[in-house]
């Protein structure tokens, strides 16, 4: 799909890697792109520069928390009656900060579930809609084991495990909506550079630092961009990484029953 002259919406879109989304989309043509954020992410702010550089009424900022079902599903509402439609929807919101599991699983995981319905509901064929894309936002961490941030780990593969599962045919030849994963490496936003202190007890501050020190951190236009690739070439169900600033790329994902491990 070509982003040109299509109607968006991002979640945690009010700032870092989200905001970079937005504006990727609005720079690529992008008729209108909501921003769906928390009250105190100084999402009119946003908004209004996005609008500033790319013209009037371009981006809107809609207060929400995903993790309230009420909020969610009248952000898609007031999207779509302000807009005439959705073609594009980038479950992004997200948190690393196990010290806070239950929040974090309610944002990472059952926020893309719901924001990934939602998507169907709103753009499917089987609804009235004429389809459309769905990106959920996991992480590198979806692909690996690590002791640190091991609940945050388990969300990314989650959201893997997910949009692998609505990927498949069954429900794109209902719905005309595909939906794709996108695996960010270590990326400069608050995600990685303010996680001090939200680790389990388990997990000593020192290994975390050491453990992160050793990659370099791409930027968040970078990730952005791989973002706007896959909306246009990604294959329903597919799942893909982009590190070091490099161009996105597609990642291969063992569909064979688990293998007996032998004693």
């Amino acid at each position: 799909m070509e982003v040109k002259n299509k109607i968006a919406l991002v979640t945690g879109g009010a700032n870092g890697i989200g905001f970079a989304y937005v504006r990727e989309l609005l720079k690529n043509g992008a008729a209108h792109v909501a921003l769906l954020d928390l009250a105190n992410s100084n999402g009119d702010e946003s908004a209004r520069k996005l609008n500033d550089e790319f013209g009037a009424d371009r981006a809107l900022f809609i207060v929400c928390d995903v993790t309230k079902s009420a909020d969610f599903e009248a952000a898609f509402a007031k999207t779509v009656k302000e807009f005439g439609g959705l073609d594009i929807v980038i479950n992004n919101a997200g948190i690393m900060d196990d010290a806070r599991w239950e929040l974090e699983i309610a944002i990472n995981f059952t926020a893309v579930v719901r924001g990934t319905m939602l998507g169907f509901q709103y753009m499917g064929k089987d609804k009235g809609h004429k389809g459309g894309v769905i990106v959920n936002i996991s992480s590198v961490a979806g692909l690996v084991a690590a002791p640190t941030f091991p609940v945050y780990i388990a969300t990314k593969h989650a959201v893997v495990g997910l949009t692998r599962s609505f990927g498949l045919p069954y429900h794109f030849d209902r719905t005309g909506v595909r939906v794709v994963s996108m695996c960010p490496f270590f990326t400069n936003t608050q995600l990685i550079t303010a996680c001090v202190g939200r680790t389990l007890d388990t997990v000593e501050q020192n290994f975390i630092d050491k453990s992160f020190s050793t990659f370099p951190l791409q930027t968040p236009e970078s990730v952005a961009e791989g973002v706007l690739h896959i909306i246009r070439v990604g294959n329903n169900g597919s799942t893909w990484v982009v590190e070091n600033g490099e161009p996105a790329y597609e990642v291969e994902l063992a569909d064979e029953p688990v293998k007996k491990v032998s004693a």
